[in-house]
């Protein structure tokens, strides 16, 4: 009888240690797992952190070759997207926006066919996107609150939340992080794509699908290549 309690207080005291083990074993992998996610994630902010402090110190805003012929050629192409949005797109908006695209040498049929996609076809500048686990989009951009303050201030801009409605600080918003878009990857399909679904979006997109040809990107390019043909034609 006293063997078989003996026994059972080993039994015990090794099932004990056992368990300790595996119990410091498993916070340790969890604390290593969270470690490595925490790295990865301070990586990809310092990353963007150096991106944008190279795109920002690549621009040289004080050129402005606003000259009379510059001008009308402007206003065509402002009236030319105004009438094609079926006067939705208003004319001083379309202005402000080649202009700032001339400004930051962004094609601006990209720029206004991606202000199409976002609030389809409403160009409206009160519009609130869907809810996702990101929040929701404001704006004739489509600019979520934790993206926007940080575009603003690549852009020299205060942001203020109730600005995102505001179509010409909207627009200036998309402008510039086309730009840096652009110039971050160097080709529409990523750019557009990242625009769409954020950088990380982009990344696990082409994870996924091999490529950053998402529907998105093909649909912005191709408009645009078509409003490019018709001007080429007239």
């Amino acid at each position: 009888m006293k063997s078989v309690t003996m026994f059972a207080q080993i039994s015990f005291t090794v099932i004990l240690i056992t368990g300790s083990i595996l119990i410091v074993n498993y916070y340790k992998d969890k604390d290593q797992r969270t470690l490595a996610e925490k790295n990865e994630q301070l990586s990809e902010e310092n990353e963007q952190l150096q991106a944008e402090n190279d795109y920002v110190l690549s621009k040289d805003r004080t050129v402005d070759n606003s000259d009379f012929d510059q001008w009308s050629y402007l206003e065509d192409q402002a009236e030319a997207f105004h009438k094609d949005s079926d006067e939705e797109f208003k004319k001083p908006w379309a202005l402000f926006m080649v202009k700032q695209s001339e400004k930051y040498e962004v094609d601006p049929v990209v720029v206004y066919e991606l202000l199409k996609v976002e609030t389809g076809d409403t160009f409206n500048p009160k519009l609130v996107g869907p809810e996702t686990k990101y929040g929701k989009a404001y704006g004739i951009g489509q600019f979520m609150k934790n993206t926007a303050p940080w575009i603003a201030d690549m852009a020299g801009l205060r942001y203020e939340e109730e600005l995102l409605f505001d179509p010409y600080y909207s627009m200036q918003l998309a402008v510039v992080y086309l730009d840096y878009l652009y110039n971050k990857y160097n080709n529409w399909d990523e750019a557009l794509t990242a625009y769409h679904r954020g950088v990380g979006g982009l990344k696990k997109y082409k994870e996924e699908n091999g490529d950053a040809e998402s529907w998105y990107a093909v649909e912005i390019q191709s408009k645009a290549d078509s409003h490019e043909t018709i001007a080429a034609a007239n």
